[in-house]
């Protein structure tokens, strides 16, 4: 019986990295996002050209009401769920100085990084629960997509910094509350990674690059990150929980 991943986010960018690594791993896919169906085409068409059940809905995970549509869609589907990748994510509308940012951004930003992800998590963890009670063999598998803005200062998208400086605990409270039952959870930290989000800022990388601030001296790319997590929802490290993976080209290695 084939595996389920529930991916956020998994028709764009990053988040269709993951979803292809994970489809080339044998998993069937529940796919979230805000772009109707039709939009998304393409990527679902790609998925399913290699071999997954592919089962899309649209969700807006700040919504209580529509975590919980995600979710019941996910059972209605598939009956399981062994893999939660949390990548949905938004970046301020407006790059606004902290002196001047707004609460609404703000409040924007963290309901979707942040408080979407946290309790989609809570709600997703209750069933992985279930499953492992239901069956001793059921592991399950639970993988954050932060930022390295989680720990590197933005001064320009503070909002982002902090919702990702969120998700890292987040990692880290729900690996310890999870370990009794087996499910792992993890932490990707990307660098730059060449994705829509980061396409009105690729003058400024490129120089970056081209002066040597990434020492493997190129941009990231969905499939990078995508390759982690599959070793990840594979279960390649299983006595590891609550780890941070960085994928960020070395951007992050402290240097003189």
């Amino acid at each position: 019986m084939k595996k389920t991943a529930l991916v956020t986010g998994g028709a764009r960018g990053i988040g269709f990295g993951c979803s292809t690594s994970l489809a080339k791993e044998g998993f069937n896919l529940v796919i979230a996002g805000r772009r109707p169906e039709a939009d998304c085409k393409e990527a679902l068409d790609t998925l399913r050209a290699l071999g997954a059940e592919v089962a899309y809905t649209v969700c807006n995970i700040s919504s209580h009401e529509e975590r919980e549509a995600l979710l019941a869609f996910a059972k209605a589907q598939f009956g399981s769920l062994h893999v939660l990748v949390n990548n949905a994510g938004i970046a301020p509308k407006t790059r606004a100085d902290i002196l001047d940012a707004t609460e609404e951004s703000f409040d924007e930003v963290m309901n979707t990084n942040l408080k979407g992800p946290y309790f989609l998590t809570q709600a997703a963890a209750r069933w992985m629960v279930e499953q492992k009670q239901a069956d001793p063999l059921y592991l399950g598998c639970i993988i954050n997509v932060s930022s390295i803005s989680a720990t590197v200062v933005s001064v320009n998208r503070g909002e982002y910094c902090l919702s990702k400086a969120g998700v890292s605990m987040a990692t880290q409270l729900w690996a310890a509350r999870l370990a009794e039952y087996g499910i792992n959870v993890y932490e990707i930290r990307p660098g730059v990674i060449a994705t829509d989000m980061t396409a009105g800022v690729k003058g400024k990388y490129d120089a970056v690059i081209e002066n040597g601030g990434i020492p493997l001296r190129r941009w990231g790319f969905p499939e990078d990150i995508g390759k982690a997590a599959a070793v990840l929802a594979t279960g390649a490290f299983p006595y590891t929980t609550g780890q941070v993976f960085m994928v960020d080209g070395g951007m992050t290695i402290p240097q003189l």
